[in-house]
């Protein structure tokens, strides 16, 4: 057990130094939950919390950084989304205090953007949903990169996790990468990492803790999911681009559809501009977030969930996620050098 454990220890290496934190884990960025509580947490028991700008006003930003800064002195990361609308303010106001940790999230970041932060001190993460993606985030100079596959929750990209990782993985030592979608326990965890992993992300497994802020009604929603019932979103018609989105399903999934056919019919009589529409789609599932997250509303709201919701069973501490991570890759590790021990003998 000895040895697993420093084989672990060496796997986190890479990740624990660029982020500076005991256990290279972030937690996702997710709209209503990852608030200062939540993301302080995450930091305080060794992981890296992430705070979720969404489409926060500029005033409860600035504020849920305070918060955040005063319930932890360790390292966190604050994500932006680059096609919300306070996209512009919230990068101002970080870029302005210097904030350590900038997370570019929403498809490719404008160059200005990524330009800005590099005359900083600042380390910038941004996602990569595609091969292509990452290596033109790479060429633009970002510091690391987060691989985020088809399994995961909220908006999602088009290449599942595991292609991606073997896309990206074996190919990419420029930068450190971490794997975000689908990933629910240590064992996977450790996978990605022997293939050259920097660390990994979860979202929907902290969603669940008891540090999460969500009402107790979407917490029993994601535990009585399998892991078919998260599942993401169609498009009707190309001129009305939808990124999709993975969430458990319900009428808040139906509403979306009759939402988007209605919208494309105002498109038709021209009524509605296609930016119109595509605000309209993002204002939809921002509320209906707001609505399952705060009020409870599991029938009506949005359910944002990755595959791994499967996997969850109960709620748990912050800190016991985490060491259910760690004991659960020490004993993959463990099971791992017991195989190379049989091969040498």
């Amino acid at each position: 057990m000895e040895k697993s454990k420093k084989l672990l220890d060496k796997l986190f290496t890479r990740g624990r130094e660029f982020l500076g934190v005991e256990y290279p884990i972030l937690g996702g960025a997710m709209s209503w939950i990852s608030e200062a509580t939540l993301v302080s947490t995450i930091s305080n028991e060794g992981g890296f919390g992430v705070l979720a700008g969404g489409n926060m006003p500029l005033d409860l930003f600035k504020e849920e950084i305070r918060k955040t800064e005063e319930l932890t002195d360790k390292p966190f990361g604050v994500n932006l989304i680059s096609i919300a609308p306070n996209f512009r303010a919230q990068l101002d106001h970080v870029l302005e205090i210097q904030f350590p940790f900038i997370i570019f999230a929403g498809g490719l970041p404008p160059r200005d953007a990524i330009n800005k932060v590099r005359k900083t001190n600042s380390k910038m993460i941004c996602f990569a949903p595609t091969v292509g993606i990452a290596k033109q985030l790479i060429k633009m100079g970002v510091d690391a990169l987060i691989i985020e596959g088809h399994e995961a929750g909220g908006h999602i990209g088009p290449v599942s996790t595991s292609v991606l990782a073997e896309q990206i993985l074996p190919h990419t030592t420029d930068v450190p990468v971490f794997v975000a979608g689908g990933i629910g326990s240590g064992l996977l965890m450790v996978h990605y990492m022997m293939m050259g992993a920097s660390g990994v992300q979860l979202g929907t497994r902290f969603a669940v803790s008891e540090e999460s802020i969500a009402h107790d009604n979407f917490k029993q929603a994601f535990i009585k999911a399998a892991s078919k019932d998260a599942v993401p979103t169609a498009q009707f018609d190309p001129r009305l681009p939808v990124i999709p989105v993975r969430s458990i399903v319900n009428k808040g999934v139906e509403d979306f559809t009759t939402l988007q056919l209605g919208l494309l019919a105002q498109m038709e009589r021209g009524t509605l501009d296609r930016k119109e529409a595509s605000e309209k789609l993002e204002e939809f599932w921002i509320g209906g977030l707001r609505k399952a997250v705060i009020d409870g509303d599991v029938e009506g709201g949005s359910l944002m969930a990755g595959q791994s919701v499967g996997i969850i069973s109960e709620i748990q501490s912050v800190k016991d996620i985490l060491a259910d991570m760690i004991d659960r890759g020490i004993k993959e590790s463990d099971r791992i050098l017991g195989l190379v021990d049989v091969c040498d003998d």
